[in-house]
């Protein structure tokens, strides 16, 4: 980790398993890259479909305060969690969401916006949209660099289910190789869809 102190947020709809995604990261940080982490998740009274949330807040030495204040990254999978999640961020945080279920975000925001099919792409590439969880964790290894690749591949395939395994690492490397395609551009605005998916069949 470059830096002493990151905050991230995964949120979606219950049933899109973003609790996931935040479990994977913190779990990841603190088995391999020697950082504490600790990641609290937000539920609504909706348990399928209703607004939900995990903060993940991560420090090279030791956590003062447990809660997100300053957010450096922000990922939605829906508009209804971007609708109530979407704040405390800063202004060079990263955003990225999913265009198709959050079509409606504010423009002129000063964050870097990256726009990636994440629902499409895991029922296309996954058959199961569930993996998008698992996709935004890799996005956030590629583009952040917060956590090594083969750190976050580990942490998944120890949080995968049994018999899931292959299928976890395949969607965790599409999701790192889209997040890299996101953050070698330049444009404050970037938009990823399936055709800009490329890794092997096979998952290698």
């Amino acid at each position: 980790m470059k830096i002493d102190h990151y905050e991230a947020r995964f949120a979606g709809v219950g049933g899109q398993g973003v609790i996931l995604a935040g479990k994977i990261l913190a779990y990841g940080m603190v088995s391999f890259e020697d950082c504490r982490a600790i990641e609290t998740p937000t539920y609504t009274a909706q348990v399928r479909g209703g607004a939900t949330k995990v903060d993940v807040v991560i420090d090279k030495n030791h956590i003062e305060y447990p809660r997100t204040e300053y957010l450096d990254f922000f990922l939605s999978l829906h508009q209804k969690s971007f609708n109530i999640y979407f704040k405390d961020i800063k202004n060079d945080a990263i955003v990225v969401a999913d265009p198709n279920l959050t079509p409606k975000i504010p423009e002129n925001i000063p964050q870097k916006l990256i726009l990636v099919d994440l629902i499409e792409i895991a029922k296309r590439e996954m058959g199961k949209t569930l993996y998008s969880a698992v996709m935004a964790v890799g996005v956030f290894a590629g583009l952040t660099r917060i956590i090594k690749e083969s750190n976050i591949q580990k942490a998944v395939l120890d949080n995968a289910p049994k018999g899931t395994e292959l299928d976890n690492l395949k969607a965790v490397k599409i999701g790192i190789e889209l997040g890299k395609k996101a953050r070698k551009s330049k444009e404050k605005i970037i938009k990823l869809s399936i055709d800009d998916v490329s890794i092997p069949e096979s998952g290698k």
